[in-house]
């Protein structure tokens, strides 16, 4: 049974903190990441709440005309230091327009990629795998084998990899798709992993997996795949990687019925893939 207690008390930034850090624990995130609180302060309370991918700066302006308190986001407004904060350039003015509108900003990022419930497991579930665990199991505890970066599971039934890509194809709704590989390959089990992949690129192919699917794969990610008769899906970073906002969305609402939270929070979707084809 949850030991949280229903309160009055206003909701404050500190309570999302934590509620996220009960869905994607900080300690999943690697080392060169920079998840936790981005702007704002912990005690500023908080009455509605947007789930984004990008802190971008149309999703900033757009909080503030609807009067979000609080954005949660995928990727991190600030990955590296700042030398300065100057509000001509896009991530001064993101601070200037969030800290000066009262909007806090917290990213869950590489943690949530590895989280049990996160990004990796979302894709899983949304490509239709089976029986799904880490392709990399996480470090930090390994008492528990569904936390770790990417995914590797089953199809229900073999598919050929072109019936496989086009199957994906539908269910992301995508008018092009980058595969690699033979068309008639037999697909009976799958490696993914969200976003950019090519960094583990070398553990699918230490694996059972016929196919990977991730974004942003190299030419010679291609290379090495065709070598040795696997294959890729290139699904895209922002396809595969929106697939969390509805499903944070959706947790953090579990966790504030839990807790008895007077707030609201929505899935933010008006962000755009900035890649097109023409």
């Amino acid at each position: 049974m949850d030991s949280r207690q229903p309160n009055n008390r206003a909701v404050l930034v500190s309570d999302i903190i934590a509620a996220m850090e009960r869905i994607a624990p900080p300690q999943l995130a690697e080392e060169w990441d920079n998840c936790g609180l981005q702007a704002g302060s912990q005690q500023w309370p908080v009455r509605k709440i947007w789930v984004s991918l990008d802190p971008h700066p149309a999703v900033i302006q757009a909080a503030v005309d609807q009067k979000v308190d609080m954005l949660v986001t995928h990727h991190p407004l600030i990955f590296h230091p700042l030398h300065r904060i100057d509000v001509e350039n896009p991530i001064g003015k993101i601070l200037h327009t969030a800290l000066t509108s009262q909007i806090a900003v917290y990213a869950a990022h590489t943690n949530l990629d590895c989280a049990r419930d996160g990004v990796n497991a979302i894709l899983a579930q949304r490509i239709g795998l089976t029986d799904s665990v880490p392709l990399i199991a996480a470090s930090c505890d390994q008492m528990d084998t569904a936390l770790g970066l990417g995914r590797i599971g089953c199809l229900k039934k073999p598919l050929t990899l072109r019936q496989f890509a086009e199957k994906i194809k539908k269910e992301f709704n995508l008018s092009q798709l980058k595969i690699c590989g033979d068309s008639h390959l037999d697909i009976r089990q799958v490696a993914l992993c969200s976003g950019g992949g090519s960094s583990v690129l070398k553990d699918f192919l230490a694996s059972d997996a016929q196919v990977f699917v991730s974004g942003d794969l190299r030419y010679h990610d291609a290379r090495t795949a065709e070598d040795c008769d696997r294959g890729l899906i290139d699904l895209g970073h922002f396809p595969s990687e929106q697939v969390m906002i509805d499903a944070v969305a959706h947790l953090l609402q579990i966790e504030a019925r839990l807790s008895n939270w007077d707030l609201t929070i929505e899935p933010c979707h008006i962000e755009q893939d900035p890649f097109r084809y023409i």
